[in-house]
């Protein structure tokens, strides 16, 4: 049986803590900036722990 092989590309996108949380990016910031107000692209700032509906997939991308 071949050894499984995580996801490169979710590794790059998500980060495991110490206690096991997934941290991602939030979406939003990436285009169309001018026509949000301030106040959201402030708030898209910085990480946060991923959605419990993801969690499953994304260790199972990861290979934990």
């Amino acid at each position: 049986m071949p050894k499984m092989k995580s996801h490169t590309g979710t590794g790059k996108r998500v980060r495991v803590t110490g206690k096991g949380k997934i941290m991602k990016q939030q979406a939003g910031l990436r285009h169309n900036l001018e026509k949000k107000p301030s106040t959201r692209t402030r708030r898209l700032t910085g990480v946060v722990e991923a959605a419990k509906s993801d969690v499953k997939r994304l260790k199972k991308l990861l290979g934990r």
